[in-house]
């Protein structure tokens, strides 16, 4: 999903920056951030020379992203921050990134005053975009709920469209717990067990990682859901949605206890799918 596209002219060059969330079976992987691509400027040929994809779990850039595309990754331990790395590499190696890319022509006709003078620019609509533009859900809680020490569960019935079917909601309390009038409840995990587009949420007000099931060999998404569940992979789904605190004082116990509740909830409301 592309949003708000914005263009920065640059002499020879010009930058196009927005924002895009990938889904994993879909695109790549599942992940999301700020795209900035280098470009020519001859409207008869246009071309994308470099793209420098800041996101969050894996921030790349491409040599010639339209041709050979070749990826490089930007290391975040080493690299830092994504956006300002990639603004600096601009500052400093756009010539020498365009001519690896396999455009000396253009690379010889770029006035670097004319794009350091875009910079600014270009950093301010990737920063802003990075933060404003980052695509998150808020669903409902759940009809029914299931409370397990730290987390609960909530159960629904979703219609999205003309989509739909069992929605599994794992939630927790932040700042505080439910007696305090500050506290916040927040969904830290989704299962969409639906029809025609079932798909899993990891953060859905974090960060959204989203990941569609390939129904070929998840033919049942509530059963793969359940049996999830049932393996413990709750405590290391919760911290990869950005969540570690709240994984580490999961309860076990209190979920094994109350998975088979759920699973009877859950099938009143979706049977199983015959014939698979």
């Amino acid at each position: 999903m592309k949003t708000g596209y914005s263009k920065v002219e640059a002499g020879t060059v010009f930058f196009a920056i927005w924002h895009e969330q990938w889904d994993a079976n879909i695109h790549h992987h599942a992940d999301q951030g700020v795209i900035i691509q280098v470009r020519s400027s001859n409207q008869n040929n246009e071309i994308n020379l470099l793209q420098f994809n800041c996101f969050f779990l894996q921030p790349t850039y491409i040599y010639d992203p339209d041709g050979r595309s070749k990826i490089c990754q930007i290391d975040p331990l080493t690299d830092g921050n994504a956006i300002g790395w990639s603004i600096q590499k601009l500052k400093t190696r756009l010539v020498k990134m365009i001519e690896a890319a396999g455009y000396g022509t253009i690379a010889r006709k770029i006035d670097m005053q004319t794009v350091l003078n875009a910079i600014p620019e270009v950093e301010r609509l990737a920063r802003d975009k990075f933060k404003n533009s980052i695509q998150l859900v808020k669903h409902k809680r759940g009809d029914f709920i299931f409370e397990a020490g730290n987390i609960r569960f909530g159960l629904e019935l979703r219609t999205l469209g003309d989509d739909g079917g069992l929605a599994i909601h794992v939630l927790t309390d932040l700042c505080g717990s439910s007696s305090h009038e500050y506290s916040e409840e927040t969904e830290i995990l989704a299962f969409d067990c639906f029809r025609i587009q079932p798909h899993y949420h990891y953060g859905p007000r974090n960060k959204n990682l989203r990941y569609y099931w390939d129904k070929t060999v998840v033919p049942d998404p509530l059963e793969w859901t359940l049996d999830v569940l049932k393996a413990g992979k709750l405590r290391q789904m919760i911290t990869g949605a950005g969540y570690p605190d709240v994984a580490k004082d999961l309860d076990d116990d209190l979920v094994k206890k109350i998975i088979p509740g759920i699973e009877e909830k859950a099938r009143q409301l979706q049977p199983a799918i015959k014939g698979i």
